[in-house]
């Protein structure tokens, strides 16, 4: 793939990852908290995504689960960042059952939020440093 490609997919990735940023951040203020997690979701895989294409110099691969596209971007990540990834994948419910839907509103109280928001917020801005996005 030529690089100018490369380019576009990496700066889509990451320009749509800051609007759901934003879209997250809003949400949040909103006390939409459950829809401000998925938002979460949403920009650590957009994040790790532009990463990958800079590190494969291929198209991201069509998949959500963070944990997996840690170890395609080539990460290296510490233990309390596995957890958070592994929890985080929970959030990207929007398609799931209504019953575990309506479950996870109900978990997802202002401290529940704020036990994920800012890390979620801490290693997105971590990803966004990765070198090759530089």
């Amino acid at each position: 793939m030529n690089k100018d490609f490369l380019d576009k997919q990496i700066n889509y990735w990451l320009s749509s990852a800051e609007h759901d940023y934003e879209t997250m951040l809003s949400l949040f203020n909103n006390k939409r908290y459950s829809d401000a997690l998925f938002y979460g979701h949403l920009i650590l895989e957009k994040a790790l995504k532009a990463v990958i294409v800079a590190e494969a110099e291929t198209m991201a691969p069509l998949i959500h689960d963070l944990t997996t596209l840690v170890e395609l971007a080539k990460i290296e990540i510490e233990g309390e960042e596995q957890s958070l990834l592994a929890t985080a994948n929970r959030f990207n419910i929007k398609s799931r059952y209504p019953d575990y839907k309506l479950n996870f509103y109900e978990t997802c109280d202002y401290s529940y939020i704020i036990a994920y928001l800012d890390r979620i917020i801490f290693f997105y801005k971590k990803i966004c440093r990765h070198p090759k996005l530089s």
